[in-house]
C-alpha cells in the first residue's frame, strides 16, 4: 500500500494522460480506502453498506478528480464526499440502522480491538447523538484538525470544538464507574 505521504507531491494531480489520471487515482484509493471504510462503518454500523458508501465515494471522486487541486486536502475532500453519499442514501431510501453493536457485527472486522473495554466504548459511541459523534470520530479516527472538522461539517470552528467537547463529556459520564453510595 502506498503511504499517504506520497500524496503530498505537488504534481500528484497534474494528469496529462488518462494513464496518469488512473495512476493518481489508484494511489488515492490505496491511501484512503481503509480509512474511508472505517469511517463509513462508524456512520452506518453495517459493513455492506459501508462498502457501498466507499465505492460510491470513489466513483464520485473519479468523476471529479480534476476538482482536487491540492493533494494534501484529499482526505478531507473524500470524507466530505462520503458524508454527502451517506446523506443521499437517506434521501433515496430510509434503511433501518441498528445502532446496537452485537458480537456478530464485530466478526467481520479483522483489525478491530475486541476487548471488553473497546466493546463498551464502541457501544457508548453509538449512543451519542450524530451531531456529537460525527465530529468526535472525524477528529479521533480521521485525525482531522478542528478547522478541517468544521469545514467538513459546514459549521464554525467554535461549533465543531463545542460538539467535540460535549461528545467527550457525555462519554466520560457514560463510561465513568458508578460512585458507590456512602
Amino acid at each position: 500500500m502506498i503511504a499517504a505521504t506520497t500524496l503530498d507531491q505537488p504534481a500528484f494531480f497534474d494528469c496529462d494522460t488518462a494513464a496518469d489520471k488512473q495512476a493518481s487515482f489508484e494511489r488515492l484509493v490505496a491511501s484512503y480506502s481503509k480509512y474511508l471504510h472505517r469511517y463509513a462503518y462508524w456512520r452506518c454500523q453495517d459493513h455492506s453498506l459501508a462498502e457501498d458508501l466507499v465505492q460510491e465515494t470513489f466513483l464520485r471522486a473519479w468523476k471529479n478528480l480534476h476538482q482536487l487541486e491540492d493533494a494534501r486536502t484529499a482526505k478531507s475532500w473524500l470524507t466530505t464526499i462520503l458524508r454527502r453519499e451517506f446523506a443521499r442514501l437517506f434521501e433515496r431510501i430510509r434503511p433501518e440502522i441498528d445502532h446496537e453493536i452485537s458480537p456478530d457485527t464485530l466478526t467481520g472486522v479483522t483489525d478491530q480491538d475486541t476487548s471488553p473495554e473497546a466493546f463498551v466504548l464502541r457501544e457508548a459511541l453509538t449512543k451519542l447523538p450524530d451531531k456529537y459523534r460525527e465530529p468526535l470520530l472525524l477528529q479521533v479516527l480521521g485525525g482531522f484538525s478542528m478547522e478541517e472538522v468544521a469545514e467538513i461539517l459546514g459549521v464554525s470552528k467554535s461549533a465543531a470544538m463545542t460538539r467535540v467537547f460535549r461528545a467527550r463529556e457525555r462519554l466520560k459520564t457514560t463510561l465513568a464507574p458508578e460512585k458507590e453510595a456512602a
